[in-house]
């Protein structure tokens, strides 16, 4: 752990730290999270890609790694930015350290930087294109000016479409449902399922269909770009619009997609990217945000019955209330900030959340807009 490392932020800032991950240069987007655990699932989350994630609790990898608490097939962040890394790591669940986690998938990290003091930039400008020099090309005077020129050369993810980078190739059925202590994920194969629901991968998270297929739902993931016609032929009781990373306007074959399923009137829920996609392909408009939502301990209100959840967040993209058209409702707003959380059509069957219900800080807080899906498919029957 003596290795040197560096991060550089487009307007100068530079810090030095060590490297905790594999060596070399990556660059991205550098956003903060403000969880207290799940760096596991932060780092697998999809919807970070192209992104430098920024942990602020300050002792990261207490619990090291282990094969169950993924939520994609490998590591999506651009690198991972902490205080301190524990040398010791403390749980029964716990096969791998996390740096040898982040060597093993070729992933830059930075330890031993002020992250408060990052934090504070963050917030204070906005999110920021960065960059980490890590090993032994963050040696000699010109490392710090190489960090720069790479932080700056970064375009940003402002008209990044990336939805279709992360998504599969191919589709696939989807089986595996909630974990239990002692007896890992269900086999869902094994009970009934009545509902046969199409899911658009846009960087989908695991713990989503495991979720959707823990209440009776059959699944069939299918790559982003997968057309209406295509998805319809399936013949889908419901559609799921999933997470993803990147700005949601240039997936103009997803809204596309969005808006024929639509006119079929088959029952749609979005989360996250899928939230926006819903607003753009009703109308609306969305926005580059400041410095997002990352963290999972996002007081968010439900506009209908007034009740106030705590919910897990990961987004730099938001819908802009201001351009909601008649047929579009917001359901749900963020206590923090006030932006839009949810919204549903009057016209269809079709609602969204923006945050991640499965993520469960609340534990339970957003769980019940799963159930409302199934409702919906239930009602349509």
């Amino acid at each position: 752990m003596s290795k040197p490392a560096i991060l550089a932020l487009e307007d100068g800032s530079v810090f030095h730290g060590i490297a905790i991950g594999a060596d070399g240069l990556t660059s991205g987007e550098v956003v903060f999270n403000t969880a207290m655990t799940g760096y596991q699932e932060i780092l697998t989350d999809p919807s970070y890609t192209r992104q430098i994630v920024t942990l602020t609790y300050p002792h990261i990898g207490n619990t090291g790694i282990n094969a169950e608490d993924i939520e994609s097939g490998s590591i999506a962040a651009a690198g991972l930015v902490i205080r301190d890394l524990p040398l010791m790591v403390s749980s029964f669940r716990s096969e791998q350290s996390l740096s040898d986690y982040l060597k093993s998938q070729n992933v830059l990290g930075i330890a031993d930087i002020d992250t408060r003091r990052l934090t504070r930039i963050l917030r204070d400008k906005g999110a920021q294109n960065g960059a980490i020099l890590a090993g032994a090309d963050a040696e000699g005077d010109g490392a710090v000016a190489r960090a720069l020129d790479a932080a700056k050369a970064f375009p940003g993810l402002k008209g990044m479409d990336l939805a279709k980078e992360v998504s599969c190739k191919a589709p696939y059925e989807w089986t595996e449902g909630e974990w239990t202590l002692g007896q890992g994920y269900a086999d869902t194969t094994q009970g009934e399922r009545p509902y046969h629901v199409v899911a658009f991968d846009y960087g989908v998270k695991f713990n989503i269909l495991r979720m959707l297929a823990a209440r009776g739902c059959r699944l069939t993931v299918v790559p982003a770009q997968t057309s209406a016609a295509d998805v319809l032929a399936m013949n889908p009781d419901g559609v799921f619009l999933a997470n993803g990373p990147g700005d949601p306007e240039p997936c103009d074959y997803a809204i596309k997609a969005i808006q024929e399923v639509l006119e079929a009137d088959i029952p749609l829920f979005g989360i996250c990217l899928g939230h926006q996609l819903l607003a753009l392909a009703s109308g609306a408009k969305t926005l580059k945000m400041s410095h997002g939502h990352h963290g999972a301990n996002h007081p968010v209100q439900d506009l209908d019955t007034g009740k106030v959840m705590i919910t897990s967040q990961n987004h730099g993209f938001a819908a802009d209330e201001t351009t909601l058209p008649a047929n579009l409702r917001a359901t749900h707003r963020s206590l923090f900030d006030g932006t839009l959380q949810g919204i549903e059509r009057t016209d269809r069957a079709a609602f969204s959340f923006q945050g991640h219900p499965e993520a469960s800080p609340g534990p339970r807080d957003v769980a019940p807009l799963f159930d409302r899906f199934v409702a919906m498919m239930q009602a349509r029957r």
